[in-house]
């Protein structure tokens, strides 16, 4: 129902409206498009210029919210009609990955703590009680022919080791000393012992469930060899005589499980200002260079060389891999965010409508005032609070019976979490993180690695045109289940009791490949970080699943997929955003890495989305949304609505303006990943003896097959792709086994064999 405004003023642009929305003619099915488009314009004009309103027809939930937990911004961006022949990856001036050759598989790693102690009997269980809760938490190796945990002292953190061309003599000392200190380290036994429990595989199967999920986490932890600390200092003696071929220095970090990061320059390198093809760069980007793949010369001059530290790179990179001392070395790659949008003018987002989320009385429906809007949680249909792209996540928690649980462990490795968010700093999903952002000038927080995993925001550059920080990781994790649900207040996750580990790794300008392929160990609970004194810490909550929100534009670099395999060996789920170039994803990382569950983006038709990555290395399409429709009616663009700070906003049941807001409407295989995530943490809830490959069949069971037309686009938008047969002028975009529907996941048998 409409209803006469005659004083609100139009607070956006509506010709760029306008403009957005015609864009819509370059996807797939121009006509059907270009009439929406119209149709979709003109409301949005007469909304925008204070003509008309939508009336609401009683959502109870959304009226009697407080404005601060219902605003939504208003402002959206896309970049719809960007090319992407020309994107080229960037990465970390002077700074490389190496792995040494034959370095063996880390051994496993226990952990016994005050609040999780795996034992093998009740007595066992009630003796460790009365020894107090003061025993510090400690490491040690567990055997591979029986399962125990150990008290030992914790072990030292790896170190660096610097190498300085001008004293070779003092280089050798420094890498001996490091090899040295290590090797006693890996072989001390432990100077006060204070209990050891042992447990048989048959005691292991008799076990309740959460001693079982405990054993499993604490069994990814991984210590270094000595074979792997020799490695390493062999890989050290190469890297130092290739160095001093240059004269220039470095400080290489070596790793417990082989790869090693090697920073050129005192400083971890000397920064550029200058690209010989964009010019001169800002100070946010005089650490980064663009890779136009330049090829170091046969006989490069020292004085070149030294003068121009992306020609030094690329030739220690190169004469590191000539040695045939390693299994891989590559430059340090940077990864940005899959939001699917880049700096242009703003795009305004519509004035609102709200339906009722209800859709029967015995559904379970979260009473978060913003739930009505989240069309990609919804049931698939075309019902009343149904879409047509919707997961089905409302009809699993009312068929299954759980929202999820507290005992499993989403880890998002992004650009961080902002603590300070209402629906996150008071929400009991959250476990503690880590920043992995080791250069502070990317930090953007004053200093490198440290226990904060808070995004202080992610400019890159501030004299672009309409650049802002992103709080990407927010949107992310609000998407899985950050968010406090069922509160009354804000958006709904999509599971709603979940332990998500913040894992920062990207930061201002993007982040680094060394810093992401940390950040995947830690966050599977394979490696410790370091804090202020030196002292490692652990993970305490090992991820089930780990979500990689995070694209370039390359092949899988063999580093992170290194990364991504020691923690899949060990029983971690690796979900990865497919990537936005519109592209084969096998040119795009993590999406085109193996071991890895690769998510392209739907619409709300549940459609692939024109932006999205395509292709065989797809396992599955999930909401991701598209900001330039409104296949719902709902006079909003149809993005992925998810927690995230934001300007410029507006109250979704009056219209009026608001200056902040905590919610926002983004687009993106970004978007994708995280409903997948959250997916597999319900199924993980539901069945958690299940195994990773259990978990990820059952996903990819229930899906909805997509014919070729939803998963086509213009065969002139996509060059390369098959045209559909009938349809000449559309190309088929392969976008997995189908759209991710978590109603179609079959419920539990029971006792009697009955469903």
């Amino acid at each position: 129902m409409l209803r006469k405004l005659t004083s609100k003023p139009a607070r956006l642009v509506v010709g760029t409206a306008m403009a957005s929305l015609l864009a819509l003619s370059a996807c797939d099915q121009q006509d059907t498009r270009l009439e929406r488009a119209r149709d979709l314009a003109d409301a949005t004009l007469d909304q925008l210029s204070g003509r008309t309103i939508v009336e609401q027809d009683g959502t109870p939930a959304l009226e009697s919210a407080d404005v601060m937990d219902r605003a939504i911004a208003g402002t959206l961006r896309n970049d719809m009609n960007f090319e992407t022949a020309s994107e080229q990856p960037m990465f970390a001036i002077g700074s490389i990955i190496a792995k040494p050759k034959d370095i063996p598989p880390a051994e496993p790693m226990a952990l016994e703590t005050e609040d999780d102690v795996f034992l093998a009997d009740p007595e066992a269980l009630a003796e460790t009680a009365e020894e107090g809760a003061d025993a510090p938490a400690v490491v040690a190796p567990a055997p591979s022919t029986s399962r125990s945990l150990t008290l030992v002292e914790p072990a030292r953190v790896m170190p660096k080791v610097k190498l300085d061309p001008n004293a070779r003599s003092k280089s050798l000392n420094e890498i001996d000393k490091a090899t040295e200190e290590l090797e006693r380290a890996a072989e001390s036994e432990p100077a006060a012992p204070q209990q050891t429990r042992s447990l048989s595989p048959r005691s292991l199967e008799a076990a309740p469930v959460q001693e079982k999920e405990a054993a499993r986490k604490l069994a990814r932890r991984s210590v270094i060899s000595k074979d792997a600390i020799r490695a390493q200092r062999d890989a050290n003696s190469v890297m130092l005589d290739t160095l001093s071929k240059y004269g220039v220095g470095g400080e290489v970090a070596m790793s417990r499980e082989g790869q090693m990061v090697i920073q050129i320059g005192d400083d971890g390198g000397s920064p550029t200002r200058f690209d010989a093809q964009s010019g001169p760069k800002s100070a946010f980007q005089s650490f980064l260079a663009i890779d136009h793949k330049i090829e170091c010369p046969e006989d490069p001059d020292m004085m070149t060389v030294q003068s121009n530290p992306v020609m030094a790179t690329e030739c220690i990179v190169k004469d590191l891999r000539a040695s045939g001392q390693f299994e891989y070395v590559e430059k340090d790659y940077i990864f940005e965010n899959q939001f699917a949008r880049k700096p242009r003018p703003d795009t305004p987002g519509a004035s609102p409508d709200v339906t009722n989320g209800t859709i029967t009385e015995t559904e379970i429906t979260p009473n978060d005032p913003l739930w009505a809007l989240q069309w990609h949680f919804q049931n698939n249909g075309t019902g009343e609070g149904e879409s047509t792209g919707g997961a089905g996540f409302q009809d699993f928690w009312t068929r299954q019976g759980t929202e999820g649980s507290p005992d499993i462990v989403v880890a998002v490795v992004d650009t961080g979490l902002q603590m300070n968010h209402p629906d996150i700093k008071n929400s009991p999903n959250i476990a503690s993180g880590w920043d992995m952002v080791s250069d502070p000038r990317m930090g953007n927080d004053g200093d490198g690695r440290d226990s904060d995993a808070n995004d202080p925001g992610d400019l890159c550059d501030p004299s672009v045109p309409y650049a802002a920080d992103t709080f990407h990781g927010t949107h992310v994790a609000g998407t899985i289940g950050a968010a406090a649900t069922n509160n009354g207040a804000g958006v709904a996750g999509g599971a709603w009791n979940v332990k998500i580990v913040p894992v920062r790794a990207l930061g201002k300008c993007g982040g680094r490949l060394s810093d992401i392929n940390d950040a995947i160990r830690w966050a599977g609970g394979l490696i410790p970080a370091e804090d202020e004194e030196g002292n490692e810490v652990w993970n305490d909550n090992p991820a089930d699943i780990i979500n990689l929100s995070i694209g370039l534009f390359e092949y899988c670099p063999a580093s992170l997929q290194d990364a991504i395999d020691s923690v899949t060996e060990r029983g971690v789920i690796v979900v990865s955003a497919a990537g936005n170039a519109r592209v084969a994803t096998q040119f795009y990382a993590p999406g085109g890495c193996a071991n890895v569950i690769s998510v392209a983006a739907g619409d709300a038709r549940g459609q692939i989305a024109p932006y999205s990555n395509f292709g065989p290395e797809v396992d599955i399409l999930a909401p991701g949304g598209d900001l330039t429709r409104d296949d719902n009616g709902d006079g909003r663009p149809d993005g992925v609505l998810s927690t995230k700070a934001s300007t410029n906003c507006y109250d979704p049941v009056t219209g009026e303006g608001v200056e902040n807001c905590f919610y926002a409407y983004e687009q993106g295989t970004s978007m994708a990943a995280p409903h997948v995530s959250a997916a597999l943490a319900l199924l993980k809830a539901r069945d958690p003896d299940a195994d990773s490959d259990e978990l990820v069949a059952t996903l990819l069971a229930a899906v909805d097959p997509r014919e070729p037309q939803q998963c086509a686009g213009s065969c002139a938008l996509y060059p390369g792709t098959t045209p559909i047969e009938g349809s000449p002028e559309m190309c088929l975009r392969p976008c997995g086994q189908g759209l991710l529907n978590l109603a179609k996941v079959p419920e539990r048998a029971t006792a009697g064999g009955g469903q």
